[in-house]
């Protein structure tokens, strides 16, 4: 992740949460009282989030040591501790929350996108995901996807194309709406077509795509679809798709494979903070 991007979103979560001050710890604790905080994994899965508590506690603290036990990417097991942080242990708990807040987030990312990876069981087709993040938190989720060893769609409007049936409609035809990007667009940029019809991906390929997407297509679609692309231009599935169906999309040779619920569905990983002097 960006370091600059990263601090910023952490300062502005900081800010949400602790206001003018965290109340209730300045006024229990000595000044200057340390510290150690453990993260504990309170259910099985894939850990992501490495730099969030790094930055984050350094953010209130710079002084504050950090140990941690586990990398990005890395499954671990119900007990298993994490890292450890030492410090004030008012600066411990009044970073805690927005940090376990968003690690639990982005582990729970990462767990059900390595579900995703070994459920479809493919060594050419790859497991891929979408814009359907949470607004402030893009950077963070599709970082998680990547430690459960997915890959990143465009990351928005403005590094990819993606003609969509809206636009299609709008425009007249694929081969149109293709023909009025590629006279104003650079050569550093892809164009993908979204397609649900076998006569769609014919004239997307005519219309020079270079990516062509079957939409809500059933395994035996999206296997006849692909194979009608030439290997110049790459090839994704998305719609319809579920951790149960998974495997049968990952014999029908298509490039990606997209899922919106790794990010707007995941389940939130259990990890607690533990304080002990």
């Amino acid at each position: 992740m960006n370091s600059l991007k990263l601090k910023h979103a952490l300062q502005q979560f900081f800010m949400e949460d602790i206001g003018e001050r965290d109340v209730t710890s300045q006024l229990i604790f000595p000044g200057n009282m340390q510290a150690k905080g453990t993260f504990l994994a309170k259910e099985s899965g894939v850990f992501a989030g490495i730099d969030v508590i790094t930055a984050g506690f350094h953010l209130l603290d710079t002084d504050i040591k950090i140990e941690l036990y586990k990398k990005d990417g890395d499954r671990v097991e119900k007990g298993d501790i994490l890292g450890a942080v030492y410090g004030p242990i008012v600066q411990l708990l009044t970073g805690e929350r927005v940090i376990l807040n968003i690690i639990q987030r982005m582990s729970g990312i990462a767990t059900l996108t390595r579900e995703a990876v070994e459920r479809l069981d493919s060594e050419h087709t790859r497991i891929c995901d979408t814009r359907k993040t949470m607004p402030g938190l893009r950077m963070f989720d599709k970082y998680a996807v990547t430690c459960g060893g997915g890959y990143n769609h465009r990351f928005g409007l403005y590094d990819g194309v993606m003609i969509k049936d809206n636009h299609i409609a709008f425009a007249g035809s694929i081969t149109k709406a293709v023909a009025a990007v590629k006279q104003q667009l650079g050569h550093m940029v892809k164009i993908e077509v979204e397609t649900e019809t076998k006569e769609q991906v014919l004239e997307a390929i005519e219309a020079g795509a270079d990516i062509i997407m079957f939409d809500n297509r059933t395994p035996e679609e999206v296997k006849e679809f692909a194979a009608l692309v030439p290997s110049s231009i790459t090839t994704e599935a998305s719609g319809g798709l579920t951790l149960a169906n998974l495997h049968e999309y990952g014999k029908t040779g298509v490039d990606y494979i997209s899922l919106g619920m790794l990010t707007h569905s995941a389940k939130a990983l259990d990890i607690s903070f533990n304080i002990e002097e």
